[in-house]
């Protein structure tokens, strides 16, 4: 007689989502936004802040080091659309640098690899 056995591990239950953090700094005009965590429509807020041009600088450069972030969903990629619009129109641009093998899969399955340089590393971001 065949018998099915479940076992649940802590894997099997949902998880908490990850809350994002996000730090700025600024090293020779540009700026680098380091992400940590997951982005997603309850966490982009403090990323658009981050990334809006009028608090960055009058050419306003920006690489977001996406090295930490474990996720992203179509508010996360909404939110990087309009900073490269919006940074480009203000003389700037927004390169990403570190992203994971899973979230690049993620941008480049919706092209956003096609407008918004993703560099391998911060150094290659800040030298391209």
């Amino acid at each position: 007689m065949l018998r099915n056995t479940v076992v649940q591990t802590d894997t099997d239950r949902p998880k908490e989502p990850e809350l994002l953090e996000v730090v700025s700094t600024t090293t020779d005009g540009v700026t680098v936004v380091t992400a940590t965590g997951e982005i997603d429509h309850g966490s982009v807020g403090c990323l658009v802040r981050a990334l809006e041009p009028g608090g960055i600088g009058e050419r306003p450069r920006v690489i977001v080091d996406m090295e930490r972030v474990t996720f992203i969903d179509s508010s996360g990629i909404n939110v990087l659309l309009a900073a490269h619009r919006d940074l480009g129109a203000a003389g700037g641009w927004l390169r990403l640098a570190n992203t994971s093998a899973y979230v690049l899969r993620t941008l480049q399955i919706v092209g956003i690899d096609t407008l918004v340089p993703c560099c391998g590393s911060l150094h290659e971001a800040l030298t391209a």
